[in-house]
């Protein structure tokens, strides 16, 4: 297993970090500005570079400008950000707002250039084609280095990559969350054209973290409340699964959550994690799953066990449906 990994020609450490809880986006409330910098000294410190947000994700990419402008260091980060969710529903793919929407990030992160910029989902009422070719005229710009695709399904990255290269599909991945891996889906398409796959929630949204032990422990205003897999009906079986990477997580005097990242990580050189988290702590304890080497059998073990209950291949859906339905939805042809 690598210790690093690519998007494009850009060689990265193979764990990223996830910006979207730091902005109290969805996992509770956030900290103040020097609470949250401190989280991201200590990442940069320990040598994690490659950060991810998104212009949806409250005040995120503010929070990363801030920092760029305060430490100076914009240029030792591989920045990504992702455009595309106007509200609830509401997607858009068209020219004129791929633009505009650049330029609003651009502005907010308080930089001339992103390093890797995405689709946040696709656009049911723009062809791929015009919203990737949009994209790369951004990169033509010198505003963009590289193009990503987040939860799009296969076909739509098929035809995405006729325009423009795609360097990077970013999507739920974790013992928790297979559905990418179904055959001739986004997993198996991505590595036809040889796009890095950055997962998202490698901890299965926090349950391996063993901080949660029913559907009552989220806070009411908690974003895994609505979602499918962590209903008090599948509860049980979502924990099962955490309980034995506790059991491998203490062989290894580690925790179960990097038992879930290690995992993942030994699925292949061209995955990369990007765990989130608002705490010093975690995201120290997350960069170091790095250094857990799981053996053959326990990792057999891991996928033997999750294949043995419902929480993944869609027996229970790890979105709601009006979420899900957008990625799967191909957008309307190109007409010719």
């Amino acid at each position: 297993m690598s210790s690093t990994r690519k998007i494009g020609d850009v060689e990265l450490a193979a764990i990223g970090y996830g910006a979207m809880g730091i902005a109290g986006k969805g996992y509770g409330p956030s900290g103040n500005d020097e609470e949250r910098f401190k989280v991201l000294d200590r990442l940069f410190e320990l040598g994690c570079r490659h950060w991810d947000t998104a212009s949806v994700y409250g005040d995120s990419e503010e929070l990363i400008g801030k920092w760029f402008e305060r430490t100076g260091n914009r240029d030792k980060i591989f920045l990504a950000t992702k455009f595309g969710i106007v509200a609830p529903g509401v997607i858009r793919g068209d020219p004129e707002f791929v633009k505009s929407e650049c330029e609003k990030s651009l502005k907010k992160l308080r930089t001339d250039h992103i390093d890797l910029y995405y689709q946040h989902r696709p656009a049911p009422d723009t062809p791929i084609e015009i919203t990737v070719g949009a994209m790369a005229e951004l990169v033509k710009e010198g505003k963009v280095k590289y193009l990503g695709l987040s939860e799009a399904p296969p076909n739509a990255i098929r035809r995405a990559q006729t325009v423009h290269p795609i360097s990077a599909l970013q999507v739920e991945f974790s013992p928790f969350a297979l559905t990418l891996e179904q055959p001739g889906g986004a997993l198996d398409v991505a590595r036809q054209f040889g796009i890095t796959i950055v997962a998202f929630s490698p901890t299965g949204r926090g349950l391996a973290t063993g901080r949660y032990k029913s559907f009552d422990d989220f806070d009411e205003n908690d974003v895994r409340r609505k979602l499918p897999r962590f209903s008090a009906e599948n509860f049980p079986h979502m924990i099962g699964v955490a309980n034995y990477l506790q059991e491998i997580a203490t062989a290894h005097n580690a925790t179960a959550a990097q038992v879930c990242i290690a995992w993942l990580l030994a699925q292949g050189n061209d995955i990369i994690p990007i765990p989130g988290s608002k705490q010093i702590k975690y995201v120290e304890e997350n960069w170091f799953s790095k250094d857990i080497h799981l053996s053959t059998a326990e990792i057999g073990r891991i996928r033997e066990l999750v294949d043995a209950t419902n929480v993944h291949l869609g027996k229970v859906p790890r979105l709601p449906k009006a979420l899900l339905d957008q990625t799967l939805e191909e957008t309307p042809p190109l007409e010719k």
